[in-house]
């Protein structure tokens, strides 16, 4: 048996980023699928040289809680996903320079979005200058020591789904795991 993509007869946005395609399965039938266009993201593991992970603490809506994260965001149109994550990890923390390398690509959620997940890790990064929030961002910094991490995950004390696989990626490339 050999997998077949289906076949796209029609698609529409009936809002932005939200396309409504019609499509044929394999078997013949038709089926709506629906996928949400979002702009591609990177989240990176920042080290400091005193060996802590540079995180951040927002307000997150779609939970309605305070959330423990990584930093990141979105990677502007045309802008190199390197170079969205050092700007995106200056303005939610502070904190640049070190060595930055990318440990992965990742599908968000396949199924329903089109977007790539950048995944980096910094090493030696130190604090700079001020954060450079946007409007809606309210952050609070926090310095966590990088062995502590795993056991974060563990207690479910770092519940974003993202940032917990961008970790993994990161920690591999350290042959922590």
């Amino acid at each position: 048996m050999s997998l077949t993509p289906w076949k796209i007869l029609e698609s529409r946005h009936p809002f932005p980023k939200f396309r409504m395609d019609t499509c044929e399965l394999p078997s013949g039938k038709p089926y709506k699928a629906f996928v949400l266009e979002f702009d591609a993201w990177a989240n990176v593991v920042a080290i400091t040289k005193k060996n802590e992970v540079v995180l951040v603490r927002q307000y997150r809506h779609g939970v309605q809680e305070i959330s423990l994260e990584l930093p990141g965001g979105v990677v502007d149109a045309g802008e190199d996903p390197l170079e969205g994550v050092r700007r995106e990890l200056l303005e939610e923390t502070g904190y640049g320079g070190g060595t930055i390398v990318e440990v992965g690509r990742i599908y968000p959620n396949p199924a329903i979005q089109q977007n790539t997940l950048y995944c980096y890790l910094a090493t030696d990064v130190e604090w700079v200058g001020e954060q450079h929030l946007d409007e809606s961002e309210e952050i609070e910094v926090a310095l966590v020591p990088l062995d502590e991490m795993i056991e974060m995950v563990q207690q479910g004390r770092l519940r974003h789904a993202l940032n917990v696989a961008v970790l993994f990626r990161a920690l591999m490339h350290l042959k922590r795991i």
